[in-house]
């Protein structure tokens, strides 16, 4: 019998190079420059007379509304296209970098780089671009395609955190504040090649299609869907907690600042090839299970670096570690939704993951600042960094990679 060609939804189109491109750029603008916000910790807080937790508060903030700004964004990608959202997003974020420059009280900290940073990266996120690259490419090259948006990501980490704090010695943060601001208005330009959205077609082949409230209704139901949700909290923690209080802990530490903007450009550094070894081992073998090794990796990184004496050396190798561990869960957890749900509606799902990872993120910044202006010590949270590792290794193992039974009477995994 002759092999049914395959449907040509999962086709790669011709545009897919110039989409990979373009959203790859995105990527790497969009998550650039907030990763790189840790370093005016010190500069404005001194600049403004403010406390560590002001800051902190600020940052936690914006990963805050950036989670629950990630699922509307899904929402509206998938129903009015991909490129429209960005630029709304894009010209949010722009705002917010210009008006965080010149605020001079801490509520207007808050509400831009809170709120309106926090929106409009929401708004103009890699995981947006994932959701084009999850439709454009034939599903064996979904995983490799995530990697690559992602390692992007990473790349943008890798780039703006020595180039912000050259630019905040050469320039000043004001200034460098307002430089970020303008490179964030090429997404818009970007946008163009990754514009559409998904067709109202089935999750999977032979299935009719579904509401968006049925996918909903029907992830919620889906007990790895749960799970996964759960892990990517932890994610959020621990990336936030570094990305913004590495730098002062390592000066706390008694080394020099520069040691903490080379930490943070080395772990991007290294997950732009973790990011890409986890795409490829996330198409190749189980994805809940390289998620359990990722975030055991993680605790024992944690566990090892306060233990160490603290040294240059200490840093790097720490920052080497947590950089191949960093994003490298985005491909898997990305994949495993669309394996369990389809492209259809992977943008808003996979934003209700990412909300997850944001409440992760705004309890790991905030706290952070928090427990430190308390007690002096970031001790108690990479304590805490440590144990939720473990409990995230624990809860991937059982989720099951493959997609979610639609017929009547079959329960959902």
């Amino acid at each position: 019998m002759t092999a049914s060609p395959r449907p040509a939804r999962f086709r790669d189109g011709p545009n897919v190079p110039l989409i990979i491109v373009c959203g790859c750029l995105i990527a790497l603008i969009g998550f650039g420059p907030r990763s790189a916000l840790g370093l005016f910790l010190t500069p404005m807080t001194e600049a403004r007379d403010w406390s560590r937790e002001v800051f902190s508060l600020a940052l936690a903030i914006q990963n805050l509304m950036w989670g629950a700004g990630q699922p509307i964004a899904g929402m509206i990608a998938d129903r009015y296209g991909t490129a429209r959202t960005l630029t709304l997003g894009a010209l949010v974020y722009i705002a917010g970098l210009v008006l965080m420059a010149y605020v001079e009280a801490p509520l207007w900290l808050h509400v831009s780089a809170g709120v309106m940073v926090g929106l409009g990266i929401a708004f103009s996120s890699f995981s947006l671009a994932l959701a084009a690259f999850g439709r454009s490419v034939t599903p064996e090259k979904r995983s490799i395609a995530f990697g690559i948006g992602t390692a992007a990501g990473s790349f943008g980490q890798f780039l703006f955190a020595p180039l912000g704090q050259a630019l905040i010695d050469g320039f000043g943060w004001q200034t460098t504040l307002l430089i970020m601001a303008g490179i964030v208005a090429l997404v818009p330009f970007l946008s163009v090649a990754l514009k559409g959205k998904p067709q109202a077609l089935p999750a999977h082949a032979g299935e009719a299609d579904q509401s968006l409230g049925e996918a909903l209704a029907e992830a919620f139901g889906t007990r790895g869907f749960l799970l996964l949700t759960f892990g990517f909290f932890v994610c959020g923690f621990h990336v936030a907690f570094i990305t913004v209080h590495l730098p002062p802990y390592i000066v706390d530490l008694g080394l020099d600042p520069s040691w903490g903007a080379v930490a943070i450009a080395l772990i991007g550094f290294c997950n732009i090839f973790g990011a890409l070894a986890a795409g490829y081992i996330g198409g190749r073998y189980s994805k809940p299970y390289f998620l359990s090794l990722i975030y055991l990796g993680r605790a024992v990184a944690i566990a090892v670096f306060l233990i160490v004496p603290p040294t240059p050396l200490a840093v790097l190798a720490f920052a080497a570690t947590m950089g191949f561990l960093w994003l490298s869960t985005v491909p898997p957890t990305s994949g495993l939704v669309a394996v369990m749900f389809g492209p259809r509606y992977m943008a808003t799902l996979f934003g209700f993951v990412f909300f997850s990872h944001q409440v992760g993120a705004f309890l790991g910044v905030w706290l952070g600042g928090r427990l430190y202006d308390q007690t002096g010590s970031y001790d108690p949270i990479w304590w805490a960094g440590i144990a939720l590792g473990v409990f995230a290794a624990l809860v991937h193992w059982p989720i099951k990679e493959r997609p979610v039974p639609r017929l009547a009477g079959t329960p959902a995994e």
